[in-house]
């Protein structure tokens, strides 16, 4: 709505003379104004607010009446006392008082126009008109930040909380709902500032940074079929100077303030929260003078207990390098060395090695870590033996495992490979056919790894065995004459036989670390949840049932996409300097992503193309596992199923039959959007077109499922788990020693000092495990699955809904509890003695290893 007039919408204004008696509506505004520093510009802007005060330049608001059929705008109503107003010291918001004329022949309040006349802008939470004659209250939830009227080519307008189909929209209000989506879109061109409210796609083409050397030159990813990619976020910064497809890096100060549309920045809450590993990750490690912090032998561990310092006592700082540091960074001195004591560098000791600081070495622990670990989404039902690779041979020669029966059939409890296998007992954990493409340029690099098979067999009593581990290496004459590979097989331990397993497990970690962080983490849950967060806002209005439902799952999602990469996935980042695909790591996830199908997302049909489940309609899931006890599907399918009830009650109150989802022009419009440009490159056949009730349950489904219970399974375990560096290396730094080397000889005198001078070195591990624990927090103002905020609908029987799906996730979480202490279910607990409870609905402030968050929300 322009501020002169409402576009292509008659409006008759209220100062005309009516014939109706006019009355007073009261109402409550709650904002909270922006927190502003003490600089001089902050100051004058404060001054500037107090005067217009005065003068009768405020912020005013209109009532907008829909149900007219022209629509009309009400007369101004101001916010009163804004310079003498503010929040108690309890809230963030603080409360004002407005009163607004009303006709009684202008009907019922659809929208409100806010126009706001200060200098700073302000977060509007809502407004509730209070007696409204013949309907009580109406309430507008706006939840956005309005900045000065001079910023916007339109008056800002909100929407009461009523729930509107295109077609059911009264006329009146249609257009105003038109001309807001409008505005999300924005024109697709132009550098987008702070106050812009545009979503809008771009690839990924900010990553590297050619104007400081070649070293930092990226591909783009995104928009070609050798390196597809989903769409994120534009922000229209202007070019390099050395490339003009990719955009300028932005310095370090900016960093902070890349663009998303200022609705999806964090609050201030989570801002408080996030900042301090913001900046931590922006500098950690960055300051030469860093390097001088360890012991005598700076890059690396010299024991084990070298490494459980870390958790006890933390990394000395001595007076030298902490003045080095405090000329370089004062202001981050306490945040970098937080601790008792400020000399000290110290993380909590993780969950694996809380009660037993060994048990992560058994066979029986990394066995059971593929069904109950922080990366569960890999293991597959091996269906021939030996395991086939799909690599073209044209370019990589035969590619198939070298594992033989000779190798495996003494610990098949007296079966063959084939009755094995027959009776589905047989799984592989396969990191082979994606790695090996890229494995001769990594190895060129500091990093030296192997790509990994790994088979393991059912056991009678439900828990999984190693059986062998495969390492394969590109041939040295060339990728096309295939792969060299070794072979080991467990062996007791204080042995070399028994050292070199270990070494073999090691390098398993590594590629699973990488694949976890690349693929599971990155790919599945952050990166491919943004483009239906763009089209949402492009496509859906916010009366929409549709934009309802998904909103909470896109909470603070784009923002911490943004961070990302500036400060972890871009050239010289945080995962390239400390997983060990390096500079390759962004590009080998996007030749993965050329095999991403959406409705393979759906917790059923993931189970069952991993061979891990079948169809069975007589299962509570549909599905049935073929591993009883496989903890992340196990609690997963309850989760999933609880969120398809809740979406099938919500969708079917909108949608009374199949023609009304046809006939659906945002939804349509929506989906066409997200399968053309969001998710773009990927292959049109794999899409399914939305044209019944049932595929759009089976879609938000899925959305809802991997922002929400997919991303926590993955996200939240990452410190507990993999929080031990030994256990859960993310770099290799040297192949398998051959006889009659120093290597090797080490490997038996020393076998701990080998492996530790295999694996990621001490400043990379500080820095990894730093990482990852930050992103194993909830932050104070964590939304957890099934939370809403009040008044977000008019609608009861959607209200009903959700009050029932919040409470089978509430039994869900208990029935959790009751089969984390069933003994029978060894894979729940395993040697370590550590509970598996990542599906757990909710969770504390801080580290817990447990709680559903909406939301990708770090």
């Amino acid at each position: 709505m322009s501020r002169k007039a409402c576009d292509s919408i008659q409006v008759e204004n209220v100062n005309k003379k009516v014939k109706h008696e006019i009355k007073k509506i009261e109402g409550k505004v709650l904002l909270m104004r922006k927190k502003n520093s003490l600089d001089r510009t902050k100051l004058t802007a404060a001054a500037s607010d107090f005067y217009k005060e005065f003068v009768g330049h405020k912020v005013y608001l209109q009532l907008f009446y829909a149900h007219h059929s022209e629509g009309k705008l009400g007369k101004r109503a101001y916010l009163e006392k804004w310079c003498t107003t503010f929040a108690p010291k309890t809230e963030d918001y603080a409360s004002f008082h407005v009163s607004f004329d009303w006709d009684e022949g202008f009907g019922i309040p659809g929208a409100i126009v806010v126009e706001n006349h200060h200098g700073n802008e302000f977060f509007l939470k809502t407004v509730i008109l209070e007696g409204v004659p013949g309907h009580g209250s109406i309430i507008f939830p706006c939840d956005s930040w309005v900045y000065p009227f001079e910023c916007y080519k339109r008056q800002r307008v909100f929407f009461s909380n009523q729930t509107y189909l295109p077609n059911q929209t009264p006329g009146a209000l249609r257009a105003l709902r038109e001309a807001e989506l409008e505005d999300l879109r924005g024109t697709g061109t132009g550098k987008l500032e702070e106050w812009d409210r545009v979503y809008d796609y771009a690839v990924y083409n900010d990553l590297g940074d050619p104007d400081s050397g070649a070293e930092q030159v990226r591909l783009v990813l995104g928009g070609s079929s050798e390196y597809p990619y989903p769409r994120r976020t534009r922000t229209g910064r202007a070019p390099s100077k050395s490339d003009p497809n990719t955009e300028r890096t932005l310095g370090l100060s900016e960093k902070l303030h890349v663009y998303v549309p200022r609705d999806e920045r964090f609050n201030y809450i989570k801002m408080g929260d996030f900042l301090a590993y913001a900046l931590k990750a922006i500098l950690h490690f960055s300051v030469p003078e860093l390097k001088a912090l360890f012991d005598k032998t700076p890059n690396e561990f010299d024991s084990l207990d070298d490494v459980l310092k870390l958790y006890a006592e933390g990394v000395e700082v001595n007076d030298s390098a902490k003045d080095k540091i405090k000329h370089h960074i004062p202001e981050l001195l306490q945040e970098l060395f937080r601790s008792d004591s400020s000399r000290s560098y110290k993380f909590p000791k993780p969950q694996i090695i809380a009660e037993d600081k060994d048990a992560w070495k058994t066979d029986e622990e990394f066995a059971r870590e593929v069904l109950a670990g922080p990366n569960p989404l890999v293991i597959r039902r091996l269906e021939e033996f030996p395991p086939r690779s799909t690599l073209d041979e044209g370019k990589f020669g035969n590619q198939s495992s070298s594992i033989t029966e000779a190798h495996i059939k003494d610990n098949l409890d007296t079966l063959t490979v084939d009755q094995a296998i027959l009776k589905g007992k047989m799984f592989i954990l396969d990191h082979h056919d994606y790695l090996m493409p890229y494995l001769a340029r990594i190895n060129t690099t500091a990093t030296k790894t192997y790509a990994t098979r790994t088979l393991l067999f059912l056991k009678d009593d439900g828990t999984l065995k190693p059986l062998a581990i495969e390492l394969s290496l590109p041939h040295e004459e060339g990728a096309q004459f295939g792969a060299e590979s070794i072979v080991f097989t467990p062996a007791k331990e204080g042995t070399t036989e028994g050292t070199l397993w270990q070494l073999a497990k090691a390098y398993v970690a590594v590629n699973e670390s990488g694949h976890h962080q690349l693929v599971s983490h990155w790919l599945r849950t952050h990166c491919a949840v943004e483009p239906f967060i763009i089209a949402t806002n492009r496509q859906l209005s916010i009366l929409h049932p549709i934009h309802k439902l998904l909103r909470p799952h896109f909470r603070d999602t784009m923002q911490v996409n943004a961070f990302a990469r500036q400060t972890l996935i871009n050239a010289g980042g945080i995962l390239e300097r400390t997983v060990y695909p390096g500079k390759f790591a962004m590009e080998m996830s996007a030749k993965v992503y050329k095999d991403w199908v959406f409705t393979d997302q759906a917790l059923p049909k993931d189970l069952i193309n991993r061979g891990m489940a079948v169809e069975d309609s007589n299962s509570p899931h549909e599905v049935k596992l073929l591993i009883e006890d496989y903890p992340f599907a196990v609690d997963g399918l309850e989760i999933w199923s609880a969120i398809k009830v809740w979406v099938t009650d919500y969708c079917k109150f909108y949608y009374k039959n199949d023609e009304m989802v046809q006939e659906d022009t945002e939804l349509q419009s929506w989906w066409k959007e997200i399968r053309e440009k969001g998710h773009g490159d990927t292959r049109r056949g794999d899409w399914h077109e939305i044209d019944s009730c049932e595929e759009l349950i089976n879609s938000c489904t899925i959305i809802i499922w991997v922002a929400s219970a997919l991303h926590a399974a993955i996200n939240f375990g990452q410190y507990p788990y993999g929080g031990y560096p030994p256990k859960s290396p993310s770099m290799s730094r040297r192949f398998i020693p051959q006889k009659e080397t120093p290597e090797y000889n080490e490997l038996q005198t020393d076998p701990t000092k080998a492996l530790l001078k295999t694996v990621t070195p001490q400043l990379q591990t500080v820095l990894g495990i730093s990482l990852i624990e930050q992103l194993s927090i909830h932050s104070k103002d964590e939304v957890y699955l099934g939370d809403r905020e009040e008044n977000w609908t008019t609608d009861s029987e959607p209200i009903k809904a959700l009050e029932k799906f919040n409470k089978k996730l509430k039994d869900i979480e208990g029935k959790i509890t009751e089969m984390n202490q069933d003994e029978k279910m060894k894979n729940r607990y395993g040697p370590v003695k550590m509970p598996y409870t990542l599906l757990y609905r909710s969770s504390e402030i801080g580290l817990t290893g447990r709680g559903i968050p909406n939301s990708v929300s770090i």
